[in-house]
């Protein structure tokens, strides 16, 4: 809940603060720059005509739900498993809730070097990141130590 509070409050703060495509220039390598995202992660299929809407609202929905699943059948031991879990959910919620409310995913958060600029991002995105890779780090290195004990 922390993840979808926190990443619909900075995204409101965003959008309320900033114009479309303003750049606010933040660190040397960060800047705050208002995006509305109609695709998915690299704006994949923002170009394509409306369908992707109801297409992400439908994934978001089935892979939340599957996930709630998942979290219902973990055993107490798996808190790893269970805290990245989490913030994928919180982040697909948060995500999902912008393409139903606006159509588009609110993205603001821009990292780069020099000219080489890395995909503007939200809260979301980046619950979702840490998420996948606590499960892929913790699924490879440590997963079959506890299996074993």
């Amino acid at each position: 809940m922390l993840v979808v509070v926190l990443d619909q409050i900075t995204k409101w703060m965003a959008s309320a603060w900033m114009a479309p495509y303003e750049t606010y220039p933040v660190l040397s390598w960060f800047n705050l720059t208002l995006v509305h995202n109609t695709g998915a992660a690299f704006s994949f299929l923002s170009d394509a005509d409306g369908w992707q809407r109801w297409f992400f609202i439908l994934l978001s929905i089935a892979v939340s739900v599957a996930i709630v699943i998942w979290l219902k059948r973990l055993h107490a031991h798996e808190q790893w498993t269970a805290a990245a879990l989490a913030l994928i959910l919180g982040g697909a919620i948060g995500n999902v809730i912008d393409r139903i409310a606006h159509g588009y995913v609110v993205d603001f958060i821009q990292w780069y070097y020099d000219q080489w600029y890395w995909p503007t991002f939200n809260i979301a995105d980046s619950a979702i990141s840490v998420g996948a890779a606590i499960l892929l780090i913790h699924g490879v290195f440590f997963a079959s130590r506890e299996e074993q004990a």
